[in-house]
């Protein structure tokens, strides 16, 4: 109950005392009343002679005792009132902050002693003074602090003012004695002005602490967003050396131990960055600086390609990677594609991690939502460690690891799946976990998408095939298999291994015609006993003329086995449904029609003869990086040109007229952002293509370096496709052909076409 509720309360008791001493004062008049007209009764009766003494002693009686009655009435009702009004001061004057009451003519009524004692030492503020004389005792005795800039008598003139609103806006006012008072008018009824004086300086302190605080918090998260971008950009600069050189090491031939080295530096360096991204992405998600950029992409697809990313860890361990999504679910949606690329590199990462052999089992399922969108169910099973049921619910914490005996060999920071939660959130979904120890675990998210209006209409030929003999021993691959063939109306029969798919086939070759007849056999390509290839050379030998699709989780192994003549397709393990439909499609249709799908646009042809080479600007002034920029792009035909900062990239620019500029963004004298800004104010280098080259990683680099004027940027460490991508993507149409660089003898280069050596500026 606030103070005004307070005081509102033991007015209206005593209101209510002043009530029931008025009542009692009628009945007393009332009873003065009655006993008048017995007395003139009683005479008149005497005057008649009817009236005896007895009679009149009676009424006498009646009449004393009704005006005692009344009198003690009279007399609690003005003790009831006495008692609220003692109350009512009481409490007010027990109250810490002033109060006061003035007339409509602004004299004060009452006041209580805290506000009595703003102005001790004068006599004359006691009930009666004008409001406009206190004021004048608050500025001219200096008791209240006023503005320096303010006269006193401006401010007693706003202040008498003020009263004239409606409603009466607060003040704040503070004094000389330290302390702080908001003064609290209202308006009472006939215009009386109630007052109050609170006392809000301890209110003060605690919002200066807090404001206090706030700004400390603030400077502390200033401080570690610098601190991460500092130490992202300091250890990326390096890790561009070790992963640039380690990788460009690969390329080179190496023995089976060198290139063992090399690959450890590789994936050693690339296992840190991924530390580094975790830790950034875990910063903008508790800054909530995380944002989420929708664009229309292929989810069947996106999760094949983490599939092939992970595919060699797998493959070491013997285990496989298997997609099932749902045949009648549509592929492309809107989310964001980077985010979601790291959800499922999370989720599927962690399975392939913690399994040691078995399979991991990647489930999508969905059915249409409100608005035409699509509810996703995403699932990652694996059969790997499992985890303990009083571990469940910190799978998802903060640099949360679930230390046993059995996992504490598998590294990690923790934040993966605490990031992939925060992620599927903001998308608007959940996630959850299912698992038993030493069986395996099943993580699981859904999410609502919306669908892409930009999928390619492609015409759909009929499958004209009716048998086809499926050889694989893992049943998981045949039980997804026959869902993608029996909905295309083929007859699927199932072999577990290839010595049962030879035996069939030889058999319907060699027997009657009442032999069932195959129009395809589709085979794994590792399988115990005979494989896929062997398959394909014994049907050969033995005669089986029939159509073949390999499905091999590594294609790249398989060159210059002699079974390749005879394989119609090879399939990449996983399998997408598309590529599997389109197979059947060309095998039902030998002689595709003109039209088979939609026409495209194709973009013109350059016809590039021996023009000149290539020009390009780096600007790098870390040496390290310079040597693997300039490694990086050794099989092009360029000529390449060094700046160690920005006046010398300037300075290069206006004497070279490069075609392409690699920027880097942090530099010596002047970076990479002034350069690029006065480059764009030359002759020539406003439709320049600059490309940045930095270490920044945090939240809103990309954004300020693309507003300096630069048109992409790539992220430290350099990856040797991006780069050559840029490259081919701002090569002139008068240059020379980029084209690689051709090997003359073992670890000799022959010099590119029209290149020139790398000179520094």
């Amino acid at each position: 109950m606030t103070m005004f509720d307070k005081l509102t309360a033991e007015r209206r008791n005593r209101l209510i005392a002043e009530r029931q001493l008025d009542h009692r004062t009628r009945e007393l008049d009332k009873a003065l009343a009655q006993l008048d007209a017995a007395r003139r009764e009683v005479q008149s009766l005497r005057l008649q002679g009817r009236s005896t003494a007895l009679e009149d002693a009676q009424r006498a009686a009646e009449v004393q005792n009704l005006q005692s009655r009344a009198r003690e009435d009279a007399e609690n009702a003005h003790r009831t009132a006495d008692m609220a009004e003692r109350r009512l001061w009481d409490s007010i004057n027990t109250l810490r902050d002033g109060f006061a009451v003035f007339n409509r003519h602004h004299e004060l009524i009452v006041a209580n002693q805290s506000y009595l004692n703003l102005f001790s030492g004068y006599a004359e503020v006691q009930p009666g003074v004008p409001y406009r004389r206190i004021l004048e005792i608050l500025a001219y005795d200096g008791r209240a602090l006023l503005d320096p800039d303010t006269a006193p008598e401006v401010w007693i003139d706003a202040m008498v003012a003020r009263w004239d609103q409606d409603p009466i806006t607060p003040l704040v006012l503070n004094f000389a004695r330290g302390d702080t008072a908001q003064l609290l008018d209202r308006r009472a009824r006939g215009g009386d002005i109630v007052s109050l004086v609170r006392d809000v300086t301890e209110a003060q302190l605690h919002a200066k602490e807090l404001e206090e605080a706030r700004r400390h918090a603030e400077a502390a998260n200033r401080a570690k967003s610098s601190f991460l971008a500092n130490m992202s950009h300091e250890i990326r600069t390096p890790m561009n050396g070790v992963v640039g050189m380690s990788e460009l090491l690969c390329d080179t031939p190496l023995s089976d131990e060198q290139r063992l080295y090399a690959e450890t530096i590789r994936s050693s360096g690339e296992a840190l960055l991924g530390i580094i991204n975790d830790v950034l992405d875990f910063s903008k998600i508790e800054a909530e600086k995380l944002t989420l950029h929708p664009e229309p992409f292929d989810l069947e697809r996106c999760i094949h390609e983490v599939l092939i990313l992970l595919q060699a860890g797998a493959r070491n361990r013997s285990i496989d990677l298997h997609l099932d999504y749902d045949l009648f679910l549509p592929t492309r949606f809107m989310a964001d594609p980077g985010r979601m690329r790291q959800i499922l590199t999370n989720l599927i990462g962690n399975a392939v991690k913690f399994t040691q052999r078995g399979h991991v089992l990647i489930r999508v399922v969905g059915f249409e939502a409100e608005n035409g969108r699509q509810q996703l169910n995403v699932t990652v099973e694996d059969t790997g460690i499992g985890i303990a049921p009083e571990n469940i619910g910190d799978v998802f914490g903060d640099f949360a690891q679930v230390e046993t005996q059995s996992n504490r060999k598998f590294e990690g920071t923790g934040l993966g799946l605490a990031i992939t939660k925060r992620l599927i959130e903001l998308m608007g979904g959940q996630i959850w976990v299912e698992s038993e120890v030493n069986k395996g675990t099943c993580f699981g998210f859904t999410v609502t998408l919306t669908l892409a209006e930009d999928a390619p209409q492609i015409r759909i030929d009929p499958v004209k095939l009716r048998r086809v003999l499926v050889a694989d021993d893992n049943v998981i691959n045949r039980t997804i298999l026959d869902r993608q063939l029996t909905s295309q109306g083929l007859n699927v029969t199932h072999c577990t291994s290839g010595e049962e798919a030879l035996a069939l086939l030889t058999t319907a070759h060699d027997a009657t015609r009442d032999a069932p007849h195959f129009d395809l056999l589709i085979t794994d390509h590792q399988m115990p006993g005979i494989d896929g290839l062997e398959l394909t050379l014994a049907l050969r030998r033995a005669g089986v003329v029939l159509p073949v699709i390999l499905l091999s989780s590594s294609p790249s192994l398989l060159r210059d086995h002699e079974a390749l003549p005879d394989l119609t397709a090879i399939l990449q393990k996983p399998l997408l449904r598309h590529d599997l439909v389109r197979q059947l499609q060309m095998l039902s249709n030998p002689t595709p029609p003109d039209l088979r799908t939609a026409p495209q646009p194709c973009a013109p042809q350059l016809v590039r003869g021996d023009g000149r080479p290539m020009r390009i600007l780096c600007a790098e002034d870390n040496k390290t990086n310079r040597l693997v920029f300039s490694k990086m792009v050794e099989g092009l035909a360029i000529d390449i040109a060094f700046a160690e900062n920005g006046l010398q990239a300037i300075e290069c620019f206006k004497s070279g007229k490069p075609d392409l500029v690699f920027m880097d963004i942090s530099m010596p004298e002047m970076d990479g952002r002034e350069a690029t800004r006065a480059i764009r104010q030359l002759p020539g280098g406003a439709h320049l293509p600059i490309v940045a080259l930095t270490a920044h990683a945090m939240s809103g680099d990309r954004e300020d370096i693309l507003a300096a004027g630069l048109d992409h940027v790539l992220t430290k460490p350099l990856k040797k496709p991006l780069l050559w991508d840029m490259i081919h993507r701002y090569q002139p149409a008068d240059v020379c052909p980029l084209h690689p660089v051709k090997k003359t003898a073992v670890g000799a280069l022959a010099p590119p076409a029209r290149s020139a050596p790398a000179r520094p500026i």
